[in-house]
């Protein structure tokens, strides 16, 4: 996977994605990382990248051009379409599925925004995905590119050790991750559960999934309309939830 990255911050960009699982990834070969400074690509002598937005208003905005610039030294003359996405509060937000739909691509490109936002006409001209982290504001695109880089990253074949497998993570089957625990067998006055310490496990593993169908339908009751649930488990739930509400 090839990320390149449009933005005025690149050093951010760097020392936050060349760290941890995702460093080992660059450096092991299977995540490149290009990330391009506007400024660069900027005509004025300064390397100013905004300008006042017509009609008036507050802030100020980034300019088409060099945002335009930068974009076209990664494509060049392709014909084919490189998947540029547009980090916006006003986006499809962003979600596991559409990780790993992103992690089928060979490469992509993110635009990151900052100032009150970006001349319009450059997002019309480059912008194939407008994607939110979700219904709040920051202050750029550079966080929430980050986001979705890590997140697409733990999708692509390699880049997890079998230690660090995606398989269990929340959202991983729409359910929210089980409860773990570690040593030692006591800690607090707080007390590992006996199943996890039986040694069977298909007990477990059991024990695992009830876990996730409850911790779900406690925090996010929204996920059980598309998770991939049987009619027993739903059954369960049902007598579960009726039993916590008698109590």
């Amino acid at each position: 996977m090839d990320f390149h990255v449009l933005t005025l911050f690149p050093d951010m960009i760097r020392t936050a994605l060349e760290t941890s699982i995702t460093g080992r990834a660059i450096e092991d070969g299977m995540i490149r990382l290009n990330a391009v400074n506007i400024r660069d690509f900027s005509a004025e002598k300064h390397h100013k990248v905004d300008d006042y937005p017509y009609g008036g208003g507050a802030g100020m905005l980034m300019q088409a051009q060099p945002i335009y610039d930068a974009w076209k030294s990664i494509v060049g003359e392709r014909k084919d379409r490189v998947r540029c996405i547009f980090l916006s509060p006003q986006g499809r937000v962003f979600d596991q599925q559409f990780a790993r739909e992103l992690a089928v691509e060979k490469e992509l490109i993110f635009l990151c925004g900052r100032y009150e936002g970006v001349d319009e006409r450059v997002i019309e001209e480059i912008v194939t995905d407008e994607v939110s982290i979700g219904d709040y504001v920051v202050t750029g695109g550079e966080l929430p590119a980050l986001v979705m880089m890590d997140a697409i990253s733990r999708m692509i074949p390699g880049v997890l050790h079998n230690e660090e497998s995606a398989e269990g993570d929340s959202f991983g089957d729409g359910l929210l991750e089980f409860p773990q625990y570690s040593r030692p067998e006591v800690w607090n006055g707080r007390q590992v559960p006996k199943i996890l310490l039986s040694g069977d496990h298909a007990k477990v593993e059991a024990w695992r999934r009830e876990q996730s169908l409850i911790r779900t339908a406690l925090r996010r009751p929204d996920l059980l309309e598309t998770a991939a649930i049987s009619p027993k488990e739903r059954q369960f739930l049902e007598n579960y939830l009726a039993n916590e509400n008698r109590e």
